[in-house]
């Protein structure tokens, strides 16, 4: 992976963030907010949203969504906006390629859910597609033990364990777990849970900003 500023973010729950100067601004979903909000979810992400996205100092930002974004699931991400939105897919941007996926353990009957029944077989399946040399990994869900504590205990996909063991990428980035945000380390693979809000969905943290350098230098 090249060097270069990255900065990370998810959950933002339509809080439209302060985004410091960076060469790549990953967003690891729930962009909007199922309980409240805008009343119009996509009429939100074609006009704050999408000007938010113009104005952020980003070179380029990459989207995954989250169980929140329910709109997303059912209509499609919006075309036109600036950024790249990935679904179960890669994008080689600035030198380095980028997965991103939206899925995470069945959380209710809300949006990008695993089934609740054989759940982490529909995610390995999921996972199965990152191909090795993936850089960075974006996902909404945490891997099973990094950035997934609850007060009943963790949460997060074992199935995105084996996945980050099989590939090995430098960073993944995630959310979903207001209350366990931070910064993990499985081997090689630094884990950043980038959740700005709180459990109240009340934004308390900054965009965790990674000056990434190369892991084998020339």
């Amino acid at each position: 992976m090249k060097a270069m500023r990255v900065a990370c973010a998810s959950d933002l729950h339509e809080h439209l963030v302060d985004v410091p100067e960076c060469d790549l601004l990953l967003i690891g979903g729930d962009l909007t907010f199922a309980f409240g909000g805008s009343p119009d979810k996509r009429a939100w992400l074609t006009g704050e949203f999408a000007d938010w996205l113009e104005a952020v100092p980003a070179k380029e930002v990459v989207v995954v969504a989250g169980n929140h974004d329910r709109e997303i699931e059912h209509g499609g991400f919006p075309p036109g906006l600036r950024c790249h939105y990935l679904e179960d897919e890669a994008v080689e941007l600035l030198g380095v390629t980028i997965w991103g996926s939206p899925w995470q353990p069945w959380f209710h009957d809300w949006a990008f859910n695993a089934p609740r029944v054989d759940g982490e077989r529909f995610l390995a399946r999921k996972f199965s597609a990152v191909p090795r040399g993936t850089d960075i990994v974006l996902c909404h869900g945490p891997p099973l033990g990094y950035g997934d504590y609850i007060e009943t205990g963790r949460v997060g996909s074992s199935a995105e364990v084996e996945m980050i063991d099989r590939v090995e990428p430098d960073l993944l980035v995630c959310g979903h777990i207001h209350s366990d945000a931070g910064r993990f380390r499985r081997g090689g693979t630094e884990i950043v849970n980038a959740a700005i809000v709180d459990g109240s969905y009340e934004p308390v943290r900054e965009v965790v900003v990674l000056d990434r350098r190369p892991r084998y230098p020339a």
